[in-house]
Protein backbone atom coordinates (compact mmCIF):
# COMPACT_ATOMS: atom_id res chain seq x y z
CA UNK A 1 0.00 0.00 0.00
CA UNK A 2 2.95 2.25 0.50
CA UNK A 3 4.60 1.88 -2.55
CA UNK A 4 1.18 2.61 -4.11
CA UNK A 5 0.64 5.73 -2.53
CA UNK A 6 4.33 6.80 -3.73
CA UNK A 7 3.34 5.76 -7.14
CA UNK A 8 0.08 7.59 -6.99
CA UNK A 9 2.20 10.87 -5.44
CA UNK A 10 4.67 11.06 -8.23
CA UNK A 11 2.72 9.40 -11.59
CA UNK A 12 2.26 12.61 -13.03
CA UNK A 13 6.07 13.97 -12.60
CA UNK A 14 6.86 10.08 -13.96
CA UNK A 15 5.02 10.55 -16.96
CA UNK A 16 5.97 13.65 -18.16
CA UNK A 17 9.48 12.16 -18.12
CA UNK A 18 8.61 9.22 -20.21
CA UNK A 19 6.67 11.72 -22.62
CA UNK A 20 9.51 13.47 -23.50
CA UNK A 21 10.68 13.64 -27.31
CA UNK A 22 13.63 12.05 -26.15
CA UNK A 23 11.63 8.79 -24.87
CA UNK A 24 12.06 6.64 -28.09
CA UNK A 25 15.37 6.25 -28.68
CA UNK A 26 17.34 6.00 -25.75
CA UNK A 27 15.59 5.13 -23.34
CA UNK A 28 14.81 6.91 -19.98
CA UNK A 29 16.18 3.20 -18.51
CA UNK A 30 19.69 3.79 -20.82
CA UNK A 31 19.89 7.92 -20.19
CA UNK A 32 20.10 6.51 -16.75
CA UNK A 33 22.35 4.25 -16.79
CA UNK A 34 24.79 6.27 -19.12
CA UNK A 35 24.80 9.42 -16.50
CA UNK A 36 25.62 6.63 -13.63
CA UNK A 37 28.28 5.29 -15.95
CA UNK A 38 29.96 8.64 -16.21
CA UNK A 39 29.16 10.68 -13.32
CA UNK A 40 29.12 10.70 -9.55
CA UNK A 41 25.64 9.26 -9.87
CA UNK A 42 21.90 9.60 -11.48
CA UNK A 43 20.24 12.62 -10.22
CA UNK A 44 16.29 13.76 -10.62
CA UNK A 45 17.83 17.28 -11.79
CA UNK A 46 20.85 15.40 -14.06
CA UNK A 47 18.52 13.35 -15.86
CA UNK A 48 16.35 15.57 -16.65
CA UNK A 49 19.12 18.17 -17.94
CA UNK A 50 20.51 15.42 -19.95
CA UNK A 51 16.83 14.49 -21.67
CA UNK A 52 16.30 17.82 -22.25
CA UNK A 53 19.67 18.67 -24.10
CA UNK A 54 19.97 15.36 -25.29
CA UNK A 55 23.53 12.75 -25.22
CA UNK A 56 25.48 14.77 -28.22
CA UNK A 57 25.04 18.03 -26.35
CA UNK A 58 25.69 17.48 -23.26
CA UNK A 59 28.60 15.03 -23.53
CA UNK A 60 30.22 17.90 -25.64
CA UNK A 61 29.34 20.50 -22.89
CA UNK A 62 30.79 18.18 -20.20
CA UNK A 63 33.99 16.95 -22.27
CA UNK A 64 35.00 20.61 -22.91
CA UNK A 65 33.44 22.35 -20.00
CA UNK A 66 34.12 25.95 -19.27
CA UNK A 67 37.73 26.75 -16.86
CA UNK A 68 35.05 27.54 -13.75
CA UNK A 69 31.76 26.49 -14.25
CA UNK A 70 29.72 27.76 -11.52
CA UNK A 71 28.78 26.23 -8.62
CA UNK A 72 25.73 26.57 -6.68
CA UNK A 73 25.09 29.82 -4.16
CA UNK A 74 25.21 27.07 -1.40
CA UNK A 75 27.76 24.94 -2.03
CA UNK A 76 30.18 28.61 -2.19
CA UNK A 77 29.40 29.11 0.99
CA UNK A 78 30.58 26.43 2.10
CA UNK A 79 34.27 26.48 0.96
CA UNK A 80 36.53 29.01 1.97
CA UNK A 81 35.44 32.90 1.21
CA UNK A 82 37.50 35.19 -0.53
CA UNK A 83 41.65 35.11 -1.14
CA UNK A 84 43.63 33.21 1.24
CA UNK A 85 47.50 33.24 2.00
CA UNK A 86 49.31 31.72 -1.04
CA UNK A 87 50.44 27.63 -0.62
CA UNK A 88 54.19 29.69 0.36
CA UNK A 89 53.44 31.57 3.12
CA UNK A 90 50.79 29.28 4.67
CA UNK A 91 53.72 26.63 4.47
CA UNK A 92 56.11 29.04 6.33
CA UNK A 93 53.85 30.44 8.77
CA UNK A 94 52.98 26.77 10.21
CA UNK A 95 57.10 25.62 9.73
CA UNK A 96 57.53 28.60 11.68
CA UNK A 97 55.08 26.74 14.64
CA UNK A 98 56.62 23.39 14.41
CA UNK A 99 59.85 24.79 14.66
CA UNK A 100 58.80 26.57 17.97
CA UNK A 101 56.70 24.26 19.23
CA UNK A 102 59.68 21.45 18.96
CA UNK A 103 61.93 24.04 20.66
CA UNK A 104 60.16 24.50 23.59
CA UNK A 105 61.45 23.92 26.53
CA UNK A 106 58.65 22.81 29.15
CA UNK A 107 57.43 19.30 28.33
CA UNK A 108 53.76 20.26 28.85
CA UNK A 109 53.60 23.42 26.66
CA UNK A 110 55.69 21.57 24.03
CA UNK A 111 52.97 18.84 24.15
CA UNK A 112 50.22 21.40 24.06
CA UNK A 113 51.82 23.54 21.03
CA UNK A 114 52.48 20.32 18.88
CA UNK A 115 48.77 19.26 19.43
CA UNK A 116 47.84 22.85 18.55
CA UNK A 117 49.80 22.37 15.35
CA UNK A 118 48.43 18.90 14.35
CA UNK A 119 44.91 20.37 14.71
CA UNK A 120 45.64 23.13 12.39
CA UNK A 121 46.67 20.64 9.75
CA UNK A 122 44.21 18.35 10.36
CA UNK A 123 42.02 21.34 9.63
CA UNK A 124 43.70 21.62 6.21
CA UNK A 125 43.25 18.04 5.02
CA UNK A 126 39.45 18.32 6.29
CA UNK A 127 38.69 21.02 4.53
CA UNK A 128 39.89 19.91 1.16
CA UNK A 129 38.07 16.62 1.72
CA UNK A 130 35.17 18.72 2.44
CA UNK A 131 35.87 20.49 -0.78
CA UNK A 132 36.43 17.69 -2.58
CA UNK A 133 33.06 16.01 -1.59
CA UNK A 134 31.19 18.62 -2.34
CA UNK A 135 32.16 19.39 -5.82
CA UNK A 136 31.71 15.47 -6.52
CA UNK A 137 27.91 16.30 -5.57
CA UNK A 138 26.93 19.35 -6.62
CA UNK A 139 29.59 20.49 -9.45
CA UNK A 140 27.86 20.93 -13.19
CA UNK A 141 31.15 19.39 -14.60
CA UNK A 142 30.63 15.78 -13.24
CA UNK A 143 33.28 14.24 -16.03
CA UNK A 144 35.88 16.29 -15.12
CA UNK A 145 35.07 15.49 -11.23
CA UNK A 146 35.29 12.00 -11.94
CA UNK A 147 38.34 12.22 -13.72
CA UNK A 148 39.47 14.38 -10.77
CA UNK A 149 39.53 11.60 -8.61
CA UNK A 150 40.97 8.79 -11.24
CA UNK A 151 44.34 11.28 -11.70
CA UNK A 152 44.61 11.54 -8.16
CA UNK A 153 44.48 8.07 -7.10
CA UNK A 154 46.65 7.23 -10.05
CA UNK A 155 49.19 10.38 -8.92
CA UNK A 156 48.65 9.83 -5.38
CA UNK A 157 49.92 11.41 -2.04
CA UNK A 158 49.31 10.44 1.09
CA UNK A 159 47.78 13.21 3.43
CA UNK A 160 49.58 12.26 6.27
CA UNK A 161 53.28 12.34 5.21
CA UNK A 162 54.73 15.81 6.29
CA UNK A 163 53.16 18.51 5.86
CA UNK A 164 51.12 17.15 2.95
CA UNK A 165 47.76 17.34 5.01
CA UNK A 166 48.44 21.29 4.10
CA UNK A 167 49.15 20.86 0.55
CA UNK A 168 46.54 18.56 -0.61
CA UNK A 169 43.71 20.67 -1.16
CA UNK A 170 45.93 22.76 -3.52
CA UNK A 171 47.44 19.93 -5.09
CA UNK A 172 44.04 18.61 -6.21
CA UNK A 173 43.12 22.16 -7.20
CA UNK A 174 45.95 23.52 -9.06
CA UNK A 175 48.04 20.24 -10.06
CA UNK A 176 44.93 17.86 -10.96
CA UNK A 177 41.37 19.23 -11.90
CA UNK A 178 42.87 22.01 -14.08
CA UNK A 179 44.60 18.83 -16.26
CA UNK A 180 41.83 16.33 -15.64
CA UNK A 181 40.46 16.78 -19.53
CA UNK A 182 43.43 18.39 -20.80
CA UNK A 183 47.01 16.94 -22.11
CA UNK A 184 48.96 13.89 -20.24
CA UNK A 185 52.16 15.72 -20.70
CA UNK A 186 50.78 18.97 -18.67
CA UNK A 187 49.33 17.04 -15.62
CA UNK A 188 52.60 14.85 -15.05
CA UNK A 189 54.72 18.13 -14.78
CA UNK A 190 52.15 19.84 -12.93
CA UNK A 191 52.09 17.12 -10.27
CA UNK A 192 56.44 16.89 -10.49
CA UNK A 193 56.27 20.72 -9.57
CA UNK A 194 53.84 20.32 -6.90
CA UNK A 195 55.38 20.06 -3.23
CA UNK A 196 52.64 17.45 -2.26
CA UNK A 197 54.29 15.06 -4.49
CA UNK A 198 58.11 15.99 -4.14
CA UNK A 199 57.47 15.78 -0.48
CA UNK A 200 55.56 11.87 -0.36
CA UNK A 201 57.92 10.42 -2.71
CA UNK A 202 60.68 11.70 -1.32
CA UNK A 203 62.17 13.67 -3.98
CA UNK A 204 63.01 16.25 -1.45
CA UNK A 205 65.90 13.80 -0.44
CA UNK A 206 67.23 13.27 -4.21
CA UNK A 207 70.61 15.28 -4.87
CA UNK A 208 73.59 14.73 -6.41
CA UNK A 209 76.14 12.54 -4.87
CA UNK A 210 73.07 11.03 -2.94
CA UNK A 211 70.54 9.58 -4.77
CA UNK A 212 67.04 8.52 -4.08
CA UNK A 213 65.38 6.67 -7.18
CA UNK A 214 61.65 6.36 -5.14
CA UNK A 215 59.77 9.22 -7.34
CA UNK A 216 61.73 8.23 -10.22
CA UNK A 217 60.82 4.41 -10.39
CA UNK A 218 57.01 5.53 -9.50
CA UNK A 219 56.86 7.83 -12.42
CA UNK A 220 57.93 5.02 -14.71
CA UNK A 221 56.01 2.15 -13.14
CA UNK A 222 52.71 3.70 -12.19
CA UNK A 223 52.19 7.05 -13.36
CA UNK A 224 53.29 6.27 -17.24
CA UNK A 225 54.84 3.73 -19.00
CA UNK A 226 54.03 0.44 -16.64
CA UNK A 227 56.05 -2.33 -15.57
CA UNK A 228 56.91 -4.63 -18.40
CA UNK A 229 57.03 -2.12 -20.57
CA UNK A 230 60.62 -2.13 -21.67
CA UNK A 231 62.15 0.63 -19.51
CA UNK A 232 65.19 -0.71 -17.82
CA UNK A 233 66.68 0.32 -13.96
CA UNK A 234 69.74 2.18 -15.78
CA UNK A 235 66.85 4.32 -17.22
CA UNK A 236 65.19 4.50 -13.70
CA UNK A 237 69.05 5.47 -11.96
CA UNK A 238 68.80 7.75 -15.16
CA UNK A 239 65.80 9.58 -14.13
CA UNK A 240 66.55 9.85 -10.70
CA UNK A 241 69.40 11.60 -11.65
CA UNK A 242 68.01 14.02 -13.88
CA UNK A 243 65.14 14.99 -10.86
CA UNK A 244 68.43 15.75 -8.57
CA UNK A 245 67.51 19.59 -7.89
CA UNK A 246 63.79 19.52 -7.74
CA UNK A 247 62.22 20.12 -4.04
CA UNK A 248 60.72 22.50 -1.92
CA UNK A 249 61.63 25.97 -1.10
CA UNK A 250 62.20 26.86 2.65
CA UNK A 251 61.98 30.56 1.76
CA UNK A 252 64.16 31.29 4.54
CA UNK A 253 67.45 32.21 3.50
CA UNK A 254 68.65 33.11 -0.21
CA UNK A 255 70.43 30.27 -2.19
CA UNK A 256 74.43 30.93 -2.91
CA UNK A 257 75.27 29.73 -6.53
CA UNK A 258 78.34 29.11 -8.66
CA UNK A 259 77.72 31.93 -11.64
CA UNK A 260 77.59 29.47 -14.30
CA UNK A 261 74.72 28.06 -12.39
CA UNK A 262 72.85 30.76 -11.35
CA UNK A 263 70.39 31.17 -14.24
CA UNK A 264 69.53 27.68 -13.57
CA UNK A 265 67.70 28.63 -10.27
CA UNK A 266 63.89 28.21 -10.37
CA UNK A 267 61.82 28.72 -7.94
CA UNK A 268 57.54 29.20 -8.40
CA UNK A 269 55.94 29.28 -4.88
CA UNK A 270 56.85 26.40 -3.17
CA UNK A 271 58.27 24.98 -6.18
CA UNK A 272 62.58 24.94 -6.60
CA UNK A 273 64.99 23.59 -9.14
CA UNK A 274 68.34 24.13 -6.74
CA UNK A 275 71.25 23.87 -9.01
CA UNK A 276 73.39 23.27 -5.94
CA UNK A 277 72.09 20.03 -5.65
CA UNK A 278 71.44 18.53 -9.60
CA UNK A 279 74.15 16.27 -11.01
CA UNK A 280 75.03 18.17 -14.40
CA UNK A 281 76.30 15.22 -15.71
CA UNK A 282 75.19 13.50 -19.34
CA UNK A 283 72.50 10.87 -18.82
CA UNK A 284 71.16 8.15 -21.37
CA UNK A 285 67.66 7.49 -20.78
CA UNK A 286 65.03 5.32 -23.09
CA UNK A 287 67.90 5.21 -25.35
CA UNK A 288 68.14 9.21 -25.55
CA UNK A 289 71.52 11.36 -24.72
CA UNK A 290 70.30 13.80 -22.15
CA UNK A 291 72.74 16.65 -21.80
CA UNK A 292 73.63 18.12 -18.16
CA UNK A 293 72.15 21.72 -17.92
CA UNK A 294 69.43 21.79 -15.58
CA UNK A 295 65.63 22.12 -15.33
CA UNK A 296 65.57 21.57 -19.80
CA UNK A 297 66.76 17.48 -18.70
CA UNK A 298 63.22 17.08 -16.57
CA UNK A 299 61.55 18.22 -19.80
CA UNK A 300 63.22 16.69 -22.02
CA UNK A 301 62.65 13.74 -19.47
CA UNK A 302 58.98 14.26 -19.64
CA UNK A 303 58.36 14.52 -23.69
CA UNK A 304 60.05 11.43 -24.17
CA UNK A 305 57.71 9.59 -21.23
CA UNK A 306 54.56 11.33 -22.26
CA UNK A 307 55.12 10.26 -26.05
CA UNK A 308 56.31 6.64 -25.83
CA UNK A 309 53.36 4.63 -27.07
CA UNK A 310 53.69 2.45 -23.96
CA UNK A 311 52.81 5.22 -21.86
CA UNK A 312 49.63 5.97 -24.14
CA UNK A 313 48.70 2.29 -23.94
CA UNK A 314 49.11 2.15 -19.97
CA UNK A 315 47.23 5.31 -19.44
CA UNK A 316 44.25 4.70 -21.56
CA UNK A 317 44.40 1.42 -20.16
CA UNK A 318 44.48 2.33 -16.69
CA UNK A 319 41.05 4.72 -18.01
CA UNK A 320 39.13 2.61 -19.72
CA UNK A 321 39.21 0.12 -16.53
CA UNK A 322 38.58 2.58 -14.19
CA UNK A 323 34.66 3.44 -16.16
CA UNK A 324 34.41 -0.32 -17.85
CA UNK A 325 34.92 -2.20 -14.64
CA UNK A 326 37.62 -4.18 -16.61
CA UNK A 327 40.46 -4.16 -18.20
CA UNK A 328 39.54 -3.25 -22.18
CA UNK A 329 39.97 -5.80 -24.71
CA UNK A 330 43.33 -5.43 -27.38
CA UNK A 331 41.18 -3.27 -30.03
CA UNK A 332 39.84 -1.23 -28.03
CA UNK A 333 43.24 -0.90 -25.81
CA UNK A 334 44.88 -0.11 -29.24
CA UNK A 335 42.08 1.97 -30.34
CA UNK A 336 42.67 4.33 -27.38
CA UNK A 337 46.41 4.35 -27.38
CA UNK A 338 46.23 5.45 -30.69
CA UNK A 339 43.97 8.17 -30.30
CA UNK A 340 45.81 9.09 -26.91
CA UNK A 341 49.26 9.44 -29.65
CA UNK A 342 47.28 11.19 -32.70
CA UNK A 343 45.96 14.09 -30.04
CA UNK A 344 48.99 14.65 -28.03
CA UNK A 345 47.79 12.98 -25.18
CA UNK A 346 44.35 14.83 -24.66
CA UNK A 347 42.16 12.90 -22.21
CA UNK A 348 39.02 14.53 -23.80
CA UNK A 349 39.80 12.92 -27.06
CA UNK A 350 40.46 9.85 -25.62
CA UNK A 351 36.83 9.66 -23.27
CA UNK A 352 34.97 10.50 -26.26
CA UNK A 353 36.47 7.41 -27.96
CA UNK A 354 36.19 5.30 -24.96
CA UNK A 355 32.28 6.55 -24.71
CA UNK A 356 31.61 6.02 -28.02
CA UNK A 357 32.87 2.58 -28.13
CA UNK A 358 30.62 -0.41 -28.24
CA UNK A 359 32.48 -1.79 -24.58
CA UNK A 360 31.12 1.23 -22.97
CA UNK A 361 27.09 1.15 -24.51
CA UNK A 362 27.57 -2.70 -22.86
CA UNK A 363 28.76 -1.08 -19.63
CA UNK A 364 26.15 1.15 -19.43
CA UNK A 365 23.76 -1.70 -18.25
CA UNK A 366 25.64 -1.64 -14.46
CA UNK A 367 29.59 -2.20 -13.28
CA UNK A 368 29.84 -2.44 -9.78
CA UNK A 369 30.64 0.67 -8.06
CA UNK A 370 33.62 0.98 -5.91
CA UNK A 371 32.62 2.96 -2.64
CA UNK A 372 32.99 6.75 -3.32
CA UNK A 373 30.48 6.02 -6.53
CA UNK A 374 28.31 4.01 -4.26
CA UNK A 375 28.16 6.92 -1.11
CA UNK A 376 28.15 10.01 -3.63
CA UNK A 377 25.84 8.47 -6.01
CA UNK A 378 23.73 7.57 -2.94
CA UNK A 379 23.93 11.15 -1.23
CA UNK A 380 23.04 12.67 -5.49
CA UNK A 381 20.43 10.31 -5.53
CA UNK A 382 18.58 10.96 -2.09
CA UNK A 383 19.00 14.38 -1.86
CA UNK A 384 19.34 15.89 -5.25
CA UNK A 385 20.32 19.41 -5.25
CA UNK A 386 19.54 20.00 -1.79
CA UNK A 387 22.87 21.22 -0.19
CA UNK A 388 24.14 18.76 2.58
CA UNK A 389 25.97 21.16 5.29
CA UNK A 390 28.10 18.76 7.16
CA UNK A 391 30.96 16.34 5.43
CA UNK A 392 31.97 14.73 8.45
CA UNK A 393 29.45 11.66 8.12
CA UNK A 394 30.96 11.35 4.14
CA UNK A 395 33.96 10.94 5.56
CA UNK A 396 33.24 8.51 7.72
CA UNK A 397 31.23 6.19 5.34
CA UNK A 398 34.36 6.61 3.18
CA UNK A 399 36.99 5.62 5.71
CA UNK A 400 34.56 2.78 6.85
CA UNK A 401 34.42 1.59 3.51
CA UNK A 402 38.18 1.72 2.61
CA UNK A 403 38.56 4.50 0.39
CA UNK A 404 38.96 7.06 2.80
CA UNK A 405 39.52 10.53 1.23
CA UNK A 406 43.30 10.99 0.56
CA UNK A 407 44.03 8.27 2.90
CA UNK A 408 45.59 5.23 0.76
CA UNK A 409 49.15 4.91 2.02
CA UNK A 410 50.95 2.82 -1.37
CA UNK A 411 51.53 5.22 -4.08
CA UNK A 412 49.67 2.82 -6.09
CA UNK A 413 45.96 4.19 -5.56
CA UNK A 414 43.06 2.55 -5.03
CA UNK A 415 42.05 -0.63 -6.95
CA UNK A 416 40.44 -0.17 -10.18
CA UNK A 417 38.82 -3.59 -10.20
CA UNK A 418 35.73 -3.78 -9.11
CA UNK A 419 36.71 -7.42 -7.36
CA UNK A 420 38.30 -5.88 -4.35
CA UNK A 421 35.11 -3.83 -3.42
CA UNK A 422 32.89 -6.80 -3.60
CA UNK A 423 34.03 -8.78 -0.27
CA UNK A 424 31.08 -9.79 2.39
CA UNK A 425 32.26 -7.33 4.77
CA UNK A 426 31.91 -4.41 2.20
CA UNK A 427 28.49 -6.03 1.67
CA UNK A 428 28.06 -5.98 4.63
CA UNK A 429 29.32 -2.35 5.72
CA UNK A 430 27.69 -1.07 2.82
CA UNK A 431 24.22 -2.19 4.08
CA UNK A 432 25.03 -0.18 7.37
CA UNK A 433 25.60 3.08 5.31
CA UNK A 434 22.48 2.67 2.93
CA UNK A 435 20.06 2.08 6.70
CA UNK A 436 22.29 5.47 7.43
CA UNK A 437 21.74 7.43 4.10
CA UNK A 438 18.16 6.01 3.78
CA UNK A 439 16.92 6.13 7.04
CA UNK A 440 16.82 10.24 7.38
CA UNK A 441 19.31 13.92 7.44
CA UNK A 442 22.15 11.32 9.49
CA UNK A 443 24.00 14.38 10.40
CA UNK A 444 24.12 15.72 6.79
CA UNK A 445 22.49 18.49 8.21
CA UNK A 446 23.37 19.67 11.02
CA UNK A 447 25.71 23.37 10.65
CA UNK A 448 28.84 22.42 12.00
CA UNK A 449 29.37 26.03 13.02
CA UNK A 450 26.78 25.55 15.92
CA UNK A 451 25.31 23.61 18.16
CA UNK A 452 21.77 23.24 15.92
CA UNK A 453 19.90 19.89 15.68
CA UNK A 454 19.83 18.68 12.21
CA UNK A 455 17.66 20.48 9.83
CA UNK A 456 14.50 18.56 8.85
CA UNK A 457 15.53 16.42 5.66
CA UNK A 458 14.35 13.26 4.44
CA UNK A 459 16.04 11.44 1.46
CA UNK A 460 13.34 11.03 -1.43
CA UNK A 461 14.76 8.29 -3.42
CA UNK A 462 11.27 7.00 -4.96
CA UNK A 463 11.18 9.77 -6.72
CA UNK A 464 9.72 10.67 -10.56
CA UNK A 465 13.36 9.65 -11.59
CA UNK A 466 12.74 5.96 -9.66
CA UNK A 467 9.90 5.60 -11.96
CA UNK A 468 10.63 6.22 -15.36
CA UNK A 469 13.97 5.34 -15.28
CA UNK A 470 15.03 3.14 -12.83
CA UNK A 471 11.80 0.49 -11.48
CA UNK A 472 11.71 -1.34 -14.76
CA UNK A 473 15.14 -2.75 -14.69
CA UNK A 474 14.73 -3.91 -10.94
CA UNK A 475 14.75 -7.36 -10.46
CA UNK A 476 11.93 -9.68 -9.36
CA UNK A 477 13.79 -10.35 -6.46
CA UNK A 478 14.20 -6.77 -5.47
CA UNK A 479 10.72 -6.06 -6.52
CA UNK A 480 9.70 -8.58 -3.86
CA UNK A 481 12.05 -7.05 -1.04
CA UNK A 482 11.02 -3.41 -1.49
CA UNK A 483 7.62 -4.39 -1.46
CA UNK A 484 8.18 -6.30 1.94
CA UNK A 485 9.40 -2.87 3.16
CA UNK A 486 7.82 -1.36 6.87
CA UNK A 487 8.29 2.17 6.70
CA UNK A 488 9.62 4.34 3.83
CA UNK A 489 13.03 4.37 5.40
CA UNK A 490 12.89 0.48 5.40
CA UNK A 491 12.16 0.59 2.08
CA UNK A 492 15.04 3.61 0.94
CA UNK A 493 17.46 0.99 2.60
CA UNK A 494 16.79 -2.18 0.79
CA UNK A 495 16.62 0.19 -2.30
CA UNK A 496 20.00 1.63 -1.78
CA UNK A 497 21.44 -1.69 -0.55
CA UNK A 498 19.97 -3.77 -3.81
CA UNK A 499 22.48 -5.14 -6.27
CA UNK A 500 20.68 -2.40 -8.66
CA UNK A 501 21.90 0.38 -7.06
CA UNK A 502 25.17 -1.09 -6.17
CA UNK A 503 26.07 -1.32 -10.07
Amino acid sequence: MMRSAWRSALAGAALLVAASPLAATPSPAQDAAFLDALTWGVSPSSFAELRTKGRDAWLKEQLRPQAAPALPTEVKALLPAGPRDSLSERTFYLEALQRAANSEPDPEARKNAQQYNQALFNAEARQAASATILRALYAPDQLRERLTWFWFNRFNVHQNKGLVRVWIGDYVDTAIRPHALGRFRDLLEATLRHPAMLRYLDNTDNAAGRINENYAREIMELHTMGVGSGYTQADVEALARILTGLGIASGREAIKLRPEHKADLIQDGLFLFNPNRHDYGDKVFLGHTIKGRGFGEVEEALDLIAHSFATARNVTRALATYYLGHPPDDALATRLAEVFTRSDGDTAAVMDALIHSEAFASICEGSFKDPMRYVFSALRMAYDRRVILNTGPVIGWLNRLGQGLFARTTPDGYALDPAAWAGPGQMMARFEVARQIGSGPAGLFKPTSSDQPDKPAFPLIANGLYFAALEPALSAATRTALAQAISPQDWNTLYLASPEFAR
